[in-house]
């Protein structure tokens, strides 16, 4: 018997955050949970002044970011020695397995940004990362 498609839109409305393994603050948007998505998750994530990510990979899976509002230091690569700065405004494609930690740039005004992925999960499967050898 074939797959009953979704036949209906999903609305979501996030009304609540939860915190990452990566230890930022997520708006729950689209995902397996919230929508019923097979291949895409899509959130809102803040990052307060002054904050950043844990350094983490996404275990195979790509990433597309939109930067809402605020300005961030994307340190990526081995030893997280490289980096890509973003503002509002400009969009970020991270492949899976790259190494990669956001910071944000501002001690005052927090990083607003819509993260986009391949894979359905909230909690999708990260990989924490060491820069230390």
């Amino acid at each position: 018997m074939p797959n009953k498609k979704q036949t209906q839109l999903v609305r979501v409305r996030p009304d609540e955050t939860f915190t990452t393994k990566r230890n930022l603050n997520y708006f729950p948007g689209l995902s397996a949970k919230t929508a019923g998505t097979k291949n895409l998750s899509m959130m809102l994530v803040r990052i307060p002044p002054g904050g950043k990510a844990e350094p983490h990979y996404h275990d195979g899976f790509e990433a597309g970011i939109y930067i809402l509002e605020g300005k961030v230091d994307n340190l990526y690569g081995e030893g997280l020695k490289e980096s890509v700065v973003t503002e509002k405004g400009d969009f970020l494609f991270i492949p899976p397995g790259v190494p990669h930690q956001p910071v944000n740039l501002s001690d005052t005004e927090p990083a607003l940004a819509i993260v986009s992925r391949n894979i359905a999960s909230e909690q999708e499967p990260v990989v924490p990362y060491s820069t230390r050898e």
